[in-house]
């Protein structure tokens, strides 16, 4: 496994292992109760995650098609 394919594992744990210490109600960020801005954050860095291990994976050279 390339190094860059641990970067997947981040969003993994922003969700589920530090959910708990994110469920609750108080600070509103943007205006989202702190779970929902906790869950939405975690959205958008997993979809920014995935471009760069698709970016820089050295397996990701070249097409199927020939």
């Amino acid at each position: 496994m390339n190094a860059i394919k641990l970067l997947l594992w981040v969003p993994f744990i922003g969700f589920l292992v530090f959910l708990p210490y994110a469920n609750k109600i108080e600070p509103y960020i943007l205006g989202m109760p702190f779970l929902l801005f906790w869950v939405a954050f975690w959205m958008v860095m997993a979809s920014v995650i995935l471009m760069i291990v698709y970016k820089f994976d050295p397996d990701n050279k070249g097409s199927d098609l020939e």
